[in-house]
C-alpha cells in the first residue's frame, strides 16, 4: 500500500487507490498522518497537491516532480526511481527541489526569501512532513505538485481562513472575512482561478498515471 498526503479535500478527490490522508494545510497534522500511514504498513509516501511558485519561470498549472525536499535547513532526497518514473510519464513536468514550509508564504517577498534559502521551485505545507517521516522510517517518498499561485503573486489573508482542519472549504468563513476585508475579493477570485488550473493539471496527471499514480504496481 502507498500512502498519499494532501492538504485539501479537493486534492484527495483526484486520487484513486492507495490510502489518502488530508492535513488541512497544517504541517504538524501532516507529520502525524504521515507517521500513522507508515506505522500502518505503507510501503512509501507521496506528497500530492497544489503548491505556491518560488521560481519565477514557472506558471500556473506547471507540474513539478520533487527531486528532493528542503526542510529544516537540509535537502532530503526523494526516491530516485519514483522520480524518474513520474518524470518519464509526465514529460511536461519539471523536476527540482520542493520547499517544505511550516507556514504559508503569503507575499512575493517571502517566496523570494524561501527560494534563495532553499533553491526550491515551489513551496507547500505537506512535503516537509512526508520527507522527514520517510527518512526516519527508512521508506521511499515522492512529490508531485502543480503550481497554483506563481512566484510573484501574494496570497490573500482570507485564503487560509477558507480551509478547515479537515481540508474542506469553509465558504461562510470567507464570506464573513470579506465583510471586514472586501478589498481582498479580486485576489481571492484570482487565486480561485489559479487553484482550479492547478487542480486540473493534477487531475490530468492522475488520469494518465492510473490508480495510486501507478505506485501500487511497483
Amino acid at each position: 500500500m502507498i500512502g498519499f498526503v494532501v492538504g485539501m479535500h479537493s486534492e484527495a478527490r483526484l486520487l484513486s487507490g492507495g490510502r489518502v490522508v488530508c492535513s488541512g494545510g497544517i504541517p504538524v497534522t501532516a507529520r502525524r498522518l504521515a507517521d500513522q500511514l507508515l506505522r500502518e504498513g505503507a510501503a512509501g509516501l507521496v506528497s500530492f497537491g497544489i503548491a505556491g511558485g518560488l521560481d519565477a519561470r514557472l506558471s500556473t498549472g506547471t507540474l513539478v516532480v520533487g527531486s528532493a525536499v528542503a526542510a529544516n535547513g537540509e535537502a532530503i532526497p526523494a526516491e530516485v526511481d519514483w522520480c524518474r518514473r513520474l518524470s518519464q510519464a509526465l514529460p511536461s513536468a519539471v523536476s527540482g527541489i520542493i520547499c517544505g514550509a511550516e507556514a504559508v508564504a503569503a507575499t512575493a517577498a517571502a517566496k523570494q526569501a524561501l527560494q534563495r534559502q532553499s533553491g526550491g521551485l515551489v513551496v507547500d505545507l505537506e512535503s516537509g512532513a512526508v520527507a522527514e517521516a520517510c527518512r526516519l522510517a527508512g521508506k521511499p517518498f515522492a512529490v508531485l505538485r502543480a503550481v497554483a499561485d506563481p512566484a510573484g503573486r501574494a496570497v490573500p489573508t482570507l485564503a487560509m481562513a477558507g480551509l478547515g482542519p479537515d481540508g474542506r472549504t469553509r465558504p461562510w468563513a470567507v464570506a464573513g472575512g470579506l465583510a471586514r476585508r472586501p478589498w481582498e475579493l479580486p485576489a481571492l477570485i484570482r487565486l480561485g482561478v489559479e487553484t482550479g488550473a492547478a487542480l486540473r493539471a493534477l487531475s490530468a496527471a492522475a488520469g494518465l498515471l492510473g490508480p495510486a499514480l501507478g505506485f501500487d504496481l511497483l
